[in-house]
């Protein structure tokens, strides 16, 4: 048995075939076509073709995608992939290749991978958190994904900034607005991006975030005021989060998930923001990297093997 996991994203779309073991046996990427279907389609179809020539069998196929399938039509909704955004794209490949598609979002694909590596499966509630050019989420218990009535467990980066982050930030912070439609999502103050659009609101200087980060680590004193800003504000957040979800590991990917003094000064400032008694869950970084959107997706025909 193989099985083929493709991550689907905006710019690029790569699979990779895993064997019985999980190991990773063939990988390939190619560009999206972002704004053609049955493209879009063709290119998947290619794929499978090739992966199934090089295992000599018809594999299981698992797709992630940044978005979220309508729990009844099937549609996607998908804002970085308009060539599929209001098609049932699950529906209509599994059609194509003859065999059962499974889809899920590209942030559950992620959590799920961390959860079966092999240090972590002995974790029953895994929360996955990315950190990356926005912010997004994922929830695993006993090894499957929660996907909620609509498919959007996790979706964490859609609440809104809560009392204590006025305290920390100031009641007059602009309430900026969000892709979802409304305003004062947290997406926009903790994601890679928000961590710049912070450090530029209260220094008014523009940084990215490498740049920051390594003046923060020369000792710089605005940069160390920001760092202090945002652990503080991360701390409050996912507070929050880990009441509500209770997780025994907090998994934390993106970009900005590699900036160590978050796994140094979160654990201490987290108890503050959860009830008393609470113990804090394990938090790591993830293990998987860029190979976690693959390897989830694949997963999601394992995870029923297994069950």
């Amino acid at each position: 048995m193989y099985y083929y996991g493709f991550d689907v994203g905006g710019s690029k779309i790569e699979i990779a075939v895993f064997d019985e073991a999980l190991q990773c046996c063939w990988r390939k990427r190619v560009p999206t076509p972002r704004e053609d279907y049955s493209a879009l389609l063709h290119t998947l179809r290619a794929l499978t073709a090739e992966a199934d020539a090089f295992t000599g069998c018809q594999g299981c196929i698992g797709l992630g995608v940044p978005g979220v399938e309508h729990a009844e039509t099937g549609q996607l909704f998908a804002a970085n992939l308009p060539a599929a955004t209001g098609r049932p794209l699950r529906a209509d490949l599994s059609r194509l290749l003859a065999r059962e598609v499974r889809l899920s979002n590209d942030a559950n694909c992620f959590v799920l991978s961390e959860a079966w590596d092999d240090e972590f499966r002995r974790y029953p509630v895994v929360l996955g958190v990315i950190l990356g050019t926005g912010m997004g989420g994922g929830l695993v218990v006993n090894g499957q994904v929660v996907d909620g009535r609509n498919g959007m467990t996790g979706e964490l980066g859609h609440f809104r900034l809560p009392v204590e982050a006025l305290d920390i930030l100031g009641a007059d912070i602009p309430r900026l607005p969000c892709g979802c439609g409304r305003q004062g999502c947290v997406e926009n103050y903790l994601s890679g991006r928000g961590f710049e659009w912070l450090y530029s609101h209260f220094s008014h200087q523009r940084l990215s975030a490498t740049q920051i980060i390594a003046q923060y680590a020369a000792g710089e004193r605005t940069a160390q005021a920001h760092v202090e800003r945002y652990l503080s504000l991360l701390a409050i957040c996912l507070g929050n989060v880990l009441t509500l979800f209770d997780p025994h590991l907090l998994v934390l990917g993106g970009g900005l998930s590699n900036f160590d003094e978050i796994y140094r000064q979160l654990p201490p400032r987290l108890p503050a923001s959860l009830l008393p008694g609470a113990h804090l869950p394990r938090i790591e970084k993830a293990r998987h990297g860029d190979a976690g959107g693959v390897r989830g997706a694949a997963l999601l025909h394992v995870i029923n093997h297994h069950a």
